[in-house]
């Protein structure tokens, strides 16, 4: 997910125009794929040119070369990659599923633009998972010398590496980081095939940042305050790209990817020496009220389930399994039973704009011009064409105030009737 803009004066500025960022806390889910065509690896810029000639359907213009997906999301060509992301997502209960569903239909509607492309051309297509994304904002409120994004992302990269490398790693992945943005956090691991598997990981991950976000400050000595078990030797790298920490193969001693989950490998500061599987269901404490208040039970039993060895992780696989080399093909969505949650008020709004149907506000109409960043929509009043940009929450507010007031009209209608 993309900065919304370069702050400035503590708003944010991009092509001229402000961008807010919306006032409550939010979650996104990015992902990224390799493109195959015939077996070889192709650059998407050198293929396609930007994502308007891949996409049959006219798509909404986004700030920068990204579009907005008619599934409701975002692409665009990143360095190489596929990237599609999520409508940034209201953080409340149920927000965590209904991201990782968004995530999915982002995917299964690629996959479709890309079957439709190659048969046109003749050729097969493929996409390969290469990585995900778990972004939650960081709010302003919560800001203060000791309590910034930086130190912030610099705890959470003692916290989430092993329950995060149980539930979304694989033999051949090589780290799980986090990078503190200017208004959100990210973490970032390999792209999990499993979409059970990647709701558990986006839960773990938001359940542990919004409890951290509660604690009196971001030092490392939280961690004992709070039992969170601290393996010896830890030596965080340099992430790859941007500011950021990560653990690697070589941050542990030994290569924590290929070793045996199971096995009391791990040496803790306390002299304790536990298999990652015992240090992530240690790690899982502090959180699970969190956990449960922001999904359910059933997702919170299937992380403790995985940590105990009760649940499949994919280090369980001796070879990384052959989904990750054909993603979207088939997408096994309901191999665990979960909680359907409705979708969220940006969602439902989100999907209203890109309908490309003309919105009535007071007296005037509007077409949607643009997505400016991700809460933000520019318009043009229909006859006029004056530019007027409206943030997600005020379309919401309006869209609820003109269901009151047909509610009010029927219920009016329907007392004349009786009364006739």
């Amino acid at each position: 997910m993309k900065d919304l803009a370069t702050e400035r004066g503590g708003r944010f500025f991009r092509d001229r125009a402000f961008v807010e960022t919306p006032p409550r806390a939010v979650i996104g889910l990015e992902a990224e794929f390799n493109l195959f065509i015939d077996g070889r690896r192709r650059r998407p810029e050198k293929v396609f040119g930007d994502p308007s000639r891949l996409v049959r359907r006219r798509m909404i213009p986004r700030t920068g070369k990204s579009f907005q997906l008619p599934a409701g999301g975002a692409i665009y060509f990143d360095t190489g990659v596929i990237e599609v992301a999520t409508p940034i997502v209201e953080l409340e209960p149920g927000c965590c599923y209904r991201a990782t569903r968004s995530l999915w239909e982002q995917i299964r509607y690629l996959r479709v633009e890309l079957d439709h492309w190659a048969k046109r051309n003749g050729c097969q297509c493929r996409l390969q998972g290469f990585s995900a994304h778990y972004n939650l904002s960081f709010p302003n409120a919560r800001k203060s010398k000791f309590r910034n994004a930086t130190k912030f992302a610099y705890l959470l990269a003692h916290i989430l590496p092993v329950p995060v490398l149980l539930l979304a790693a694989n033999r051949q992945s090589s780290a799980v980081g986090v990078r503190p943005r200017r208004t959100r956090i990210e973490v970032t691991a390999d792209f999990t095939p499993d979409p059970a598997l990647m709701l558990a990981t986006c839960v773990f991950v938001a359940g542990a940042v919004q409890t951290v976000l509660r604690w009196e400050n971001f030092g490392l000595r939280q961690l004992n305050r709070n039992g969170i078990p601290r393996i010896t030797p830890f030596r965080l790298r340099k992430h790859s790209s941007r500011r950021g920490w990560r653990v690697t193969a070589d941050s542990l001693g030994q290569n924590p990817f290929t070793a045996d989950t199971n096995a009391p490998l791990w040496k803790l500061r306390e002299g304790r020496t536990l298999s990652l599987r015992a240090i992530a269901a240690e790690t899982l404490r502090p959180f699970r009220r969190r956990i449960r208040q922001i999904s359910d039970s059933r997702t919170l039993e299937h992380i403790a389930a995985v940590f105990a060895g009760n649940a499949r992780s994919l280090l369980d696989f001796a070879e990384r399994p052959e989904a990750y080399d054909d993603v979207g093909r088939v997408i096994d969505w309901g191999r665990r039973r979960m909680r359907r949650w409705s979708r969220s008020k940006y969602e439902k709004i989100i999907h209203r704009v890109i309908a490309h149907e003309p919105m009535r506000i007071g007296q005037k109409r509007y077409r949607v011009d643009r997505m400016n960043g991700w809460y933000q929509v520019d318009c043009r009043e229909v006859g006029t064409r004056r530019r007027r940009t409206f943030n997600l929450d005020e379309l919401v507010q309006m869209s609820a105030a003109k269901k009151v007031a047909a509610k009010a009209s029927n219920r009016r209608k329907a007392a004349k009737k009786r009364r006739a």
